[in-house]
């Protein structure tokens, strides 16, 4: 199993497929809701235009029993009921002139239309020869359309989500095939790279310390000095790519860790580099500081944080190291991070500052085991100022 696939999907691929589902799903939905209101309205007509037919048919009954009301007199008392419907008459001007209807007034505007749980279907007289006479025909609405309009939308609504979200999963996959052959080919060579960087690198050191231990000239010395430096750095990248790789087959064994005595071997195996950028080291360190961790990822832990430090550190500059119970600080004034990728250093492959050399991968590391332990990071930076790094346990 490669590092990135052992590791999840990283913050870049999360990113991505969680704009990408957000964008598809708003999408879905807006698609789901235009076709349930197109239906509800579909069926709201339909039930429109049967309750036309209904009252239409029925007026055909009842205008003749109207027509004999309205030459007889007017009389109030004597105004024609249906058995079907509530009915009203209403003058030109649209008044009510009688009725029984349940609610008033009537939007005229529609010839029929559904309003407050009634159905009103508006008849002209004119073309019976009565004048300028509204008849209007009122039913109850027993919604059973909108049941059946629910029952539907919600039956043929998952289905076609479900149909959708097949259809996203698939889409998703497919945009991020072309990332993950991409970080696949990364991984690949970054194996091969530290396959092949072992063997050179652990020569080199061997015959440095070889060398130191005769009688060397000043300037011989200070050339070896710098090949150790180049050696080590190298070493460091060697450790990151091994523990990436080999993460989840090394063994872990949690023990009791003195951090002091640790954070003081790191610094000796970074004297070189911290003197080479005359780095000024002020360190705060209370001893018999201890925490249950695994040795080697607690190394990697500290090797990375510090390596940073030094690396985006400027020339002359400052780090402080700050270990006390419960929290481990480091504070450099080196070049910061720029404000927009504070929030993805700890994303592999992601470097602040692409002209220093490396994978991008030391923080991704500190994360990874920030995770394991349940350790809190908390990092301040501001560009061109320094950054500050810091560890808490409980």
């Amino acid at each position: 199993m490669s590092a990135t696939s052992a590791s999840g999907i990283n913050f870049a691929k999360y990113r991505t497929l969680r704009g990408f589902l957000a964008l598809y799903g708003v999408m879905s939905i807006l698609i789901l809701a235009l076709i349930a209101t197109l239906y509800y309205e579909s069926i709201k007509t339909q039930m429109l235009s049967s309750h036309r037919l209904s009252m239409q048919l029925e007026s055909e009954s009842y205008v003749p029993k109207l027509k004999i009301w309205l030459e007889s007199g007017h009389d109030l008392n004597t105004f024609p009921t249906d058995l079907a419907y509530k009915t009203a008459l209403y003058g030109y001007s649209k008044d009510l002139l009688v009725g029984n209807l349940h609610r008033n007034p009537i939007d005229f505007n529609e010839n029929i239309a559904l309003h407050e749980g009634y159905i009103h279907l508006i008849v002209p007289l004119s073309p019976y020869g009565l004048g300028e006479y509204y008849l209007v025909f009122e039913t109850h609405d027993d919604e059973l359309w909108r049941h059946q309009v629910l029952t539907n939308s919600l039956i043929f609504g998952s289905l076609l989500f479900l149909i959708l979200g097949i259809i996203g999963f698939a889409l998703s996959r497919m945009f991020l095939r072309p990332m993950n052959e991409a970080i696949a080919l990364l991984d690949d060579f970054i194996k091969d790279t530290t396959h092949e960087l072992n063997t050179p690198v652990s020569a080199i050191l061997t015959n440095i310390e070889a060398l130191q231990e005769g009688e060397l000239s000043p300037s011989v010395e200070k050339k070896l000095k710098r090949i150790e430096i180049a050696s080590r750095t190298i070493s460091t990248l060697y450790d990151d790519l091994t523990y990436l790789i080999l993460n989840h087959d090394l063994a872990v064994r949690n023990i009791n860790l003195d951090l002091s005595t640790l954070i003081h071997e790191r610094i000796d195996y970074f004297r070189h580099r911290i003197d080479q950028k005359k780095i000024n080291l002020i360190t705060h360190i209370d001893p018999q500081i201890t925490l249950v961790i695994d040795a080697t990822k607690a190394t990697r832990l500290v090797d990375n944080l510090l390596s940073n430090a030094i690396k985006y550190n400027k020339m002359g500059g400052e780090i402080t190291i700050t270990l006390r119970h419960g929290s481990l600080c480091i504070d450099d004034n080196g070049i910061g991070i720029p404000e927009a990728m504070i929030d993805r250093v700890f994303e592999r492959y992601t470097r602040a500052d692409k002209s220093v050399g490396g994978f991008g991968i030391g923080l991704n590391i500190v994360a990874m085991i920030a995770r394991e332990y349940d350790l809190k990071i908390t990092i301040e930076s501001e560009e061109k100022k320094g950054t500050k790094i810091c560890i808490r346990w409980e």
